[in-house]
């Protein structure tokens, strides 16, 4: 069956009802799970700074600011939101979870992207998004469409949350091991401060307007620094001229890098090894590439130290939580890490290394079972839109 072809605006308003008194639930683009929809905020009445909009168990949240356009949230209770986020408004002739489903899929996802405008904090237009074309089927059609997807994504989420948990474990066991080797350390270890065995080049704050895709020197940014893995992008060059002028700040292949600012994410400390694709870049602000005296400590176990609840805690220790958790320049050049005796070192550094190895196989495999996951729920998306999924299931039940 077709389903008639009408706009979005058609059938759906936004609704921009200022709200400033602050005696009810806050919804901000942090309150919304990107790939579930949910809700991880509280329901307490609270105020805010900012302007914000008010909604009802009748709207649908929909976040326009890049890179955050799959936060989309059905509420059940009344509230106010940021007003990076529009409450949408569905008619009667539209169902809000198939509205919900609708703007999650990768297909609009990408849509609204391209209407995004506004270099600092790109924002998708609202108003264009309305002029899209919806494909309309019966009111009853989408209820059955979002009873199946419902289903469906809670069969994929209870897979998920397992494969998140035993890819959770993995990580543990490798941690636990690493807490065991730094922590019960025998005769010959001592505690050294990194600066005694190494060089840190602190970043040099390149200005914006410095960077090109027309350049073709590298540099080195927070964002390139992962945890326990190097990011690669592709639009952070710089000047050719740079390399001799700013000679102090490059760094090369095997150095160890860590973000001075953010240092402490979910997943742990932003330490990363520099690949050969990166030998020679630059180093920006906020970002320390250290240079190690491997006679002393080799770099690999370098980084397995600093990705222990050990070095984490000094790190927090360090920092004011309560604001942006930068790591000084100086607290870094003072971070106690033991070291091992040279005869011990080989034998160490093996177990470290033989572990590490089962480790990453096990997360490559955790992490596969993931995209594959987020590919299904992508596929069913793609199936619902098109009328082929209640297709599928009629030919399934017939």
């Amino acid at each position: 069956m077709v389903w008639p072809t009408v706009k979005l605006g058609e059938i759906c308003q936004i609704a921009k009802e200022s709200f400033r008194a602050g005696n009810l639930p806050y919804v901000g683009m942090e309150d919304i799970e990107g790939h579930t929809g949910k809700f991880l905020g509280d329901r307490s009445p609270k105020s805010v700074a900012s302007s914000t909009f008010k909604f009802s168990d009748k709207h649908v949240l929909y976040g326009r600011l890049r890179p955050y356009l799959n936060k989309v949230l059905v509420p059940d209770f009344e509230g106010h939101c940021s007003s990076e986020i529009f409450p949408l408004k569905p008619s009667d002739k539209l169902d809000r979870k198939f509205l919900y489903y609708w703007l999650s899929s990768e297909k609009i996802v990408s849509a609204i992207d391209a209407t995004c405008t506004g270099a600092r904090m790109p924002r998708g237009n609202v108003k264009e998004v309305l002029t899209f074309d919806f494909s309309l089927p019966p009111l009853s059609e989408q209820k059955r469409i979002v009873a199946i997807l419902d289903q469906a994504f809670a069969d994929i989420d209870k897979a998920r949350a397992l494969t998140e948990k035993n890819l959770k474990k993995a990580r543990e066991l490798f941690e636990s091991y690493l807490r065991q080797v730094f922590s019960q350390r025998g005769e010959g270890w001592e505690v050294r401060p990194l600066e005694s065995f190494s060089t840190i080049v602190n970043g040099f704050a390149f200005k914006s307007g410095d960077f090109s895709s027309n350049n073709h020197v590298k540099s080195i940014k927070i964002t390139n620094v992962g945890v326990y893995e190097f990011v690669e992008e592709s639009d952070n060059y710089l000047p050719e001229e740079f390399l001799e002028s700013h000679h102090r700040y490059k760094a090369y292949e095997g150095d160890v890098v860590v973000a001075l600012t953010r240092t402490i994410i979910s997943s742990g400390l932003k330490v990363a090894v520099i690949p050969s694709t990166y030998d020679g870049a630059l180093v920006n602000q906020r970002v320390a590439a250290v240079q190690v005296d491997e006679s002393v400590i080799p770099k690999e176990m370098l980084q397995a130290y600093l990705s222990t609840k050990m070095a984490i805690d000094y790190v927090r220790s360090n920092v004011n939580e309560l604001m942006q958790p930068n790591l000084s320049i100086k607290d870094l050049k003072q971070f106690p890490i033991p070291v091992p005796p040279l005869e011990k070192t080989v034998s160490v550094m093996e177990e470290i290394s033989e572990l590490r190895e089962s480790t990453k196989k096990l997360v490559s495999i955790y992490m596969s079972k993931l995209n594959l996951l987020d590919d299904l729920k992508k596929s069913l998306l793609q199936k619902a839109f098109s009328g082929d999924l209640t297709k599928d299931c009629d030919e399934a039940a017939a």
